[in-house]
């Protein structure tokens, strides 16, 4: 089977397993597990540019998620006036002085040649700029936090629209990645997994702690959409016209019955567009980072990516900069995991610190890359819908299934209410299962990377 049939042949699959929701359970499901799959499907594409072009391990995606959805807060929510009178000017006064903390120390350490007296003067400058840093922080951080800490407690932030969250999410992203790959890329890929992993661990510990920052676990919700709210919607006249075009030849002749069934549509169809509008946005977001990604892999760039990837020693050899380049990929592949956060936070209307779990952010978007075909953006985007899919519907086909075997048994028997009440862990197991049969008969993914020589 050529590689473009297989491609159209495994995305219609997906397509009909989306439609088949859409009929056997509602539509408004099936569009939810849609827009869950786009943004997986960014966060995995994000994650095969570092993986598949380059070979970077990276087990710190969770990390580079929640620092967008930092981002989505900072930039729609508004700015919280007594916070800042209480201590927001403490705040940027000990930014300012960790600032020129680190100018210091970047200016003696150019203009002072290596010696122990450098060493004990670069200490010195350190160790009081911390303190001075704390000595400004501290009080700043408690008048904020006190500030109304039922309601608000933080900053908030810029007040603009969401939108603007997506690039911001990933600047913020792209500036972390920076910071660990100066420290960490110059480690064997083993101990860069344990290192990103690590880094990813005290990014979140920072946002759960950091109350001024983002209200920390008592999380942040109400933030504002890109696309209509459902009850405007349904208040809406042109609204209320459109629906009844559509499905008015359903509704029943009789005046009461007719108003009280258009008005159940207008609140079913309601949640319906909005998902819709969501969906839109995030195919523009997917297929444009698609078409970017494409063209940097087909450039030569992309060949000299691969080269690195393959041969190390050979790339060296032949004059490249393979840790530079390392940094470019690692970078530009974690701005993307950052947009992918900033939107799931913009999908969910809130920002909620404790969600955020290796299991779900690392675990699975790595299975994603692997299901799909690591090296290969379309396999990475086919990863990601399968894998959601099966992540969201394990549930109800675990619980279809385990009715099946046991639809036998007695109905109070004990294995039987047993493994009822263990659907829900179903999941755990199609996940494996998925992964090893990928792994046993299409070990380089559904969609292999194609290398043309």
């Amino acid at each position: 089977m050529g590689a473009n049939v297989k491609t159209i042949l495994t995305f219609g699959i997906m397509a009909v397993m989306l439609s088949a929701v859409g009929i056997m359970q509602s539509w408004s499901l099936a569009l939810a597990i849609t827009n869950m799959c786009l943004i997986s499907a960014v966060m995995a594409l994000g994650v095969n540019i570092q993986w598949g072009y380059a070979g970077l391990f990276n087990v710190g995606i969770m990390g580079f998620t929640a620092l967008g959805g930092v981002a989505a807060v900072l930039v729609s929510v508004s700015p919280v006036g007594g916070a800042w009178q209480a201590g927001g000017l403490g705040i940027l006064a000990s930014l300012a002085i960790a600032l020129a903390t680190i100018a210091t120390i970047v200016f003696i350490r150019s203009k002072l040649p290596p010696s122990r007296s450098r060493s004990w003067i670069l200490f010195f400058v350190f160790v009081a700029g911390i303190a001075i840093v704390r000595w400004q922080y501290a009080p700043a951080v408690l008048a904020i936090e006190k500030f109304e800490p039922a309601q608000t407690g933080f900053l908030g932030g810029l007040g603009l629209p969401i939108i603007f969250s997506w690039f911001v999410g990933g600047l913020f992203a792209a500036g972390a990645a920076w910071l660990i790959g100066k420290i960490a890329l110059g480690l064997r890929s083993d101990y860069l997994a344990i290192a990103t992993l690590g880094i990813s661990e005290i990014i979140i510990a920072m946002i759960k702690n950091e109350d001024w920052l983002t209200r920390g676990v008592k999380n942040v919700s109400g933030l504002s959409r890109p696309v209509p709210y459902e009850v405007n919607l349904q208040s809406s006249p042109w609204f209320h016209d459109l629906v009844e075009k559509v499905g008015g030849s359903s509704l029943p002749t009789e005046t009461l019955a007719r108003q009280q069934a258009l008005q159940q549509m207008v609140i079913e169809s309601s949640s319906i567009f909005v998902k819709l509008c969501y969906t839109g946005l995030f195919v523009i977001v997917l297929c444009l980072l698609l078409w970017l990604a494409h063209r940097a892999q087909k450039a030569p760039w992309g060949r000299m990516m691969r080269g690195i990837r393959d041969n190390e020693d050979a790339a060296n050899a032949m004059g490249k900069n393979v840790t530079k380049r390392h940094l470019q990929v690692f970078v530009l592949g974690s701005a993307v995991v950052g947009i992918a956060g900033a939107m799931m936070t913009t999908l969910d209307g809130q920002f909620t610190p404790g969600t955020y779990q290796p299991l779900r952010y690392t675990f699975l978007v790595w299975v994603m890359v692997i299901v799909g075909g690591s090296g290969n953006n379309l396999g990475s985007v086919l990863g990601a819908f399968i894998i959601w899919f099966f992540w969201i519907e394990a549930e109800p086909l675990g619980q279809w299934f385990i009715s099946f075997i046991t639809s036998g048994m007695a109905a109070d028997s004990a294995l039987k209410l047993h493994l009822i009440e263990s659907a829900a862990h179903m999941r755990l197991i199609f996940m494996g299962v998925i992964l090893l049969m990928v792994l046993r008969f299409s070990p380089h993914g559904l969609l292999p990377e194609q290398i043309r020589r």
